[in-house]
């Protein structure tokens, strides 16, 4: 029979599990605030606007009525796919080359400490160094340039999540695999990434959700078109430019826009993120 579990504030571990039990959900409420206030001002003030048109007409200039913003939507879904198709392949054999093939090597520790060091990189920074390497180059701002600088940001994220992930394989696996006669790259692709595969795509959806939003390297590399996306060597709409475009107007009508346009992101943002809780929740 199961022992009988009495709470009492006579016991002092009880009496501290309690007393910490609350003060964290107090924490964890406060914190919430902010949030769903946020969210609430954005609900009922861009919420208005929500509407088909939004998604399939261009942003009005000066005086003019209504609008929309579906090119910054598809421009802002080119430029993340752009810097996913970069930076995924290139986290996941970058997390390969420091977990399975020189793990204790000095250039593992090196690459380690650099990724770590990226994670709190400001992204203006990124921008500049995109701007000064492609943008001065090619002599435009383009597309191209602002999937690069959302792939410098996006990388340091996906090389620490996979190498995590693959990390956390069991080692009995591992021998296993080799042991029945694999390869050690067999055993890598075959083994190690599909054990690893959820965490893998939980880093995904956390660096896809944290450059969505970004604007800083943007404006200095994909700047701003009032056009639907034509090629990835000219300027580019997104989401994040046309807030702070439209903000700044002292039009009524952009500045609705610019909220609707908030309301849209945040609700990008969001769904990336419940999808990589969803995707990294262990299997019962």
């Amino acid at each position: 029979m199961p022992a009988n579990l009495n709470f009492s504030f006579a016991d002092p571990r009880e009496a501290k599990n309690i007393i910490l039990t609350c003060a964290a959900w107090v924490i964890a409420l406060a914190a919430a605030v902010p949030l769903l206030s946020v969210l609430y001002m954005l609900v009922s003030t861009g919420g208005a606007r929500l509407g088909l048109e939004l998604f399939t007409e261009l942003p009005p200039a000066g005086f003019e009525m209504g609008g929309g913003f579906g090119n910054a939507i598809v421009g802002t879904l080119v430029m993340v796919c752009l810097a996913s198709a970069i930076s995924i392949p290139l986290g996941i054999l970058a997390a390969v080359y420091l977990v399975e093939i020189a793990p204790d090597g000095r250039t593992t520790q090196v690459t380690r400490f650099v990724a770590k060091v990226l994670t709190g990189f400001p992204s203006i920074l990124a921008g500049v160094f995109v701007y000064a390497a492609v943008v001065v180059a090619m002599n435009s701002y383009s597309a191209l340039a602002g999937g690069l600088a959302l792939a410098v940001l996006m990388l340091p994220t996906m090389v620490l999540t996979s190498a995590e992930a693959m990390a956390m394989v069991p080692r009995k696996i591992k021998d296993a695999a080799l042991g029945m006669g694999c390869t050690h790259s067999q055993m890598i692709i075959k083994v190690v990434l599909p054990t690893a595969a959820p965490g893998i795509l939980t880093g995904v959806m956390l660096a896809v959700a944290r450059v969505s939003g970004e604007s800083a390297p943007l404006l200095f590399t994909a700047l701003f078109s009032n056009y639907w996306f034509n090629s990835l060597g000219q300027p580019t709409a997104s989401l994040s430019i046309l807030i702070y475009n439209f903000s700044s107007m002292p039009f009524d009508n952009q500045i609705e826009l610019a909220w609707t346009a908030s309301l849209v992101l945040v609700l990008i943002v969001l769904l990336f993120n419940v999808l990589s809780r969803l995707v990294g929740r262990p299997k019962v």
